[in-house]
């Protein structure tokens, strides 16, 4: 069975026909050429296919492209550019977050989720009990190593990684919106 769905991916709108069973990470790969998010463990255990879902991060490989119908998806290709990197972005080249970089639009993904989740006051399984009820809970390196969790690195880039989202963080970065450029093909 085939579904016509529509998807604004990176500012850019989209009309599509896909299997239903088709995921959203094999929509974007496959159908939209968008080839920011890796297909990694195809499982949900690795993070490589992370993106920004109606702002949220999601592993798109366990999306179903149908069930995202008329969603706005954030790649890390649509979070900045190379002449007007988003500061997550930025951080990673700065603190050397990435060997093979497989891994990076998927962290990069998470990250801008991750710290507009910590603004929000979401708490993590390694924020103080006392913290986090009513401000956003302090992004130590433990809290981001916790909330960045779902998200490997075969390369083991983790120091990297930890230094990079803590710059970003110290800086305001988010997420979609912090980016310095305008989103490719916004209209």
């Amino acid at each position: 069975m085939e579904a016509d769905i529509t998807l604004t991916v990176d500012g850019r709108d989209c009309a599509l026909r896909v299997d239903t069973r088709t995921t959203l990470l094999d929509a974007l790969r496959e159908h939209l050429r968008n080839t920011a998010p890796k297909k990694g463990c195809d499982h949900g255990q690795c993070g490589s296919c992370t993106v920004l879902l109606a702002g949220r991060r999601v592993v798109s490989c366990l999306v179903l492209a149908a069930a995202a119908d008329g969603a706005e998806v954030t790649t890390s290709a649509g979070l900045g550019d190379a002449e007007h990197p988003h500061p997550l972005q930025q951080a990673f080249l700065d603190h050397d977050g990435l060997q093979c970089g497989y891994c990076t639009p998927g962290q990069i993904c998470s990250a801008a989720g991750m710290l507009d989740e910590a603004a929000a006051g979401w708490p993590s399984a390694a924020t103080p009990p006392d913290e986090g009820a009513d401000a956003a809970p302090a992004l130590t390196a433990a809290e981001i190593r916790e909330r960045m969790s779902g998200n490997l690195c075969r390369c083991g880039a983790y120091a990297g990684i930890v230094a990079a989202v803590e710059q970003a963080a110290a800086s305001g970065a988010g997420g979609v919106h912090s980016g310095a450029a305008p989103q490719k093909g916004a209209r």
